[in-house]
């Protein structure tokens, strides 16, 4: 079984994945997912992490790599931003392939849509428990938290939107939406592990 988790900033959506892992006895692909992928295309894994779930920007694409703009925009290959974005989803069928894992956001639920071997999860929780859980993850205010939410969830929403032609966080795109703050952390891990046993027992 392969479980994608699209997360809001701030909702334990990575905590959720990574315990759900390690409860399921399987691998947990999130940073490692991004040096996975540099490794495969020959990419430096540093422009990874400058795309990541970032919205596919003119602009930004310029001032990361001005060279592919140079005649028609793009490079024989595409613009370096579609290189890394290929190269992700490239990389995520991969892992797939190789077996049972958790896979955190980067558009996996879109890049395994043809697989039945997959659940698509969304994780939200009430804005206020995220500029709490931000504020004291990062030791800022809760005022730059709540920036900090609302700035993350546009940048993941508009590359969700664009590469998936689906909607970011809407209960259509996935198998299950759940809200953390209704069984908390270790309550969501174990519904889910649930989840995938029965899952499993199709």
């Amino acid at each position: 079984m392969v479980i994608t988790v699209g997360r809001q900033y701030g909702s334990g959506g990575r905590e959720i994945g990574t315990a759900l892992a390690n409860k399921l006895g399987i691998v947990y692909y999130d940073d490692l997912l991004l040096k996975k992928a540099a490794e495969e295309s020959g990419l430096c894994e540093e422009l990874f992490h400058s795309f990541d779930e970032r919205p596919k920007s003119f602009l930004y694409s310029i001032a990361m790599d001005p060279y592919s703009f140079t005649m028609h925009h793009v490079t024989p290959k595409g613009s370096i931003e579609q290189q890394v974005y290929l190269a992700t989803y490239d990389t995520i069928k991969k892992l797939a392939d190789k077996g049972p894992c958790v896979l955190i956001g980067r558009c996996a639920d879109y890049a395994l849509k043809d697989r039945d071997d997959v659940i698509n999860i969304f994780v939200s929780a009430p804005i206020e428990s995220r500029i709490k859980r931000v504020a004291a993850r990062n030791n800022i205010s809760e005022v730059e938290a709540k920036e900090r939410i609302k700035k993350t969830d546009k940048s993941r929403a508009s590359y969700y939107n664009y590469y998936s032609s689906k909607d970011w966080g809407e209960a259509k795109s996935y198998d299950l939406c759940i809200d953390s703050s209704l069984l908390g952390i270790e309550g969501t891990v174990s519904l889910l592990e649930e989840l995938v046993k029965l899952k499993g027992m199709k």
